[in-house]
């Protein structure tokens, strides 16, 4: 088993477990990592993922480069060709779709809030992963470090580390990172934007818990959207991302229970209750007299509703 997969107390656990290899993402590791995204996403408990890496040293190496025992150094190029012309169906150059189509299996963007505790190396593929599928990134003080770890083999990568570093850091910050090869400490990854939060060993988990466990509480839909919203439309322009926005939270008012939950607990001076529930579709709105409708046209022109 290279992925240890639990659920407790509205959070998924995502653990990479192969720590005698630098808990590296070889082909049995990846494929049990997307299904424990698939999981996570189906699972209607889980509000939040955590994932980190077994160990002190590794929060994932990278791909494992070793290819198969009877394959060739001509035939694996001759594969590498042939999957830049003729890619397997059902897959993102080469790597098979899981939960999102367009990264591949895994380096998905799942709709829910994913938070992750560095606990130690996070290079290549295992960089990649923080970059497509994490939102919050708290770093190990003492062993985590981040590399791009490919320019250096005189590879560009075929995995989507550059597309994402030029996209998070600011350019210089990432050309830094891209043209040097050189690792970064949890210290300065803080400084250039990579992580959120550096913890000491002894309290990364109880840390990253807290912060996964805060975004637990709040509703399960909206949290899903806002998620979607940002990933989807960041790079949209500011009117046609603010329109689906209006859109998407026109919808959370007219179609969830905790739109009406927040207010209403805010109101009674309580915790809210969000509990994700859905609502059927309602009935058309009355028939209204002309000074009704009068009065809701002056309110609407007013804009104080």
């Amino acid at each position: 088993m290279g992925i240890v997969y639990e659920t407790r107390d509205g959070l998924a656990y995502i653990t990479i477990d192969n720590p005698d290899r630098a808990n590296v993402l070889d082909r049995a590791t990846a494929r049990e990592l997307s299904e424990a995204w698939e999981e996570a996403w189906e699972d209607r408990d889980v509000r939040v993922v955590l994932i980190t890496g077994t160990g002190e040293r590794h929060f994932c190496a990278g791909h494992n480069l070793v290819p198969p025992e009877h394959l060739s150094p001509e035939g694996r190029e001759q594969l590498r060709t042939e999957r830049l012309f003729w890619p397997p169906s059902g897959s993102v150059h080469g790597t098979r779709t899981g939960v999102d189509g367009r990264m591949g299996d895994h380096y998905p963007r799942i709709w829910k809030p994913v938070v992750a505790a560095v606990n130690g190396w996070a290079a290549g593929a295992g960089l990649y992963l923080l970059l497509a599928s994490t939102d919050i990134r708290i770093a190990c003080a003492e062993h985590a470090q981040f590399k791009f770890a490919l320019l250096s083999q005189g590879w560009l990568g075929t995995g989507p580390g550059a597309t994402l570093l030029a996209r998070q850091l600011r350019y210089a910050d990432a050309m830094r990172v891209l043209l040097t090869d050189d690792p970064l400490d949890a210290e300065e990854a803080l400084r250039v934007g990579l992580i959120n939060e550096v913890a000491p060993h002894a309290e990364l988990m109880s840390r990253t818990e807290a912060i996964a466990q805060r975004i637990a509480q709040m509703p399960p839909v909206a949290l899903r959207m806002m998620k979607e919203f940002v990933v989807r439309y960041r790079e949209a322009p500011e009117d046609e991302a603010w329109h689906v926005q209006h859109l998407m939270n026109t919808l959370l008012l007219q179609l969830t229970a905790d739109a009406e939950e927040g207010p209403r607990a805010f109101n009674e001076k309580r915790a809210p209750d969000f509990t994700g529930k859905l609502r059927r579709r309602g009935e058309v709105f009355p028939e209204l007299s002309a000074d009704d409708q009068a009065y809701l046209d002056e309110v609407r022109r007013s804009g104080d509703y």
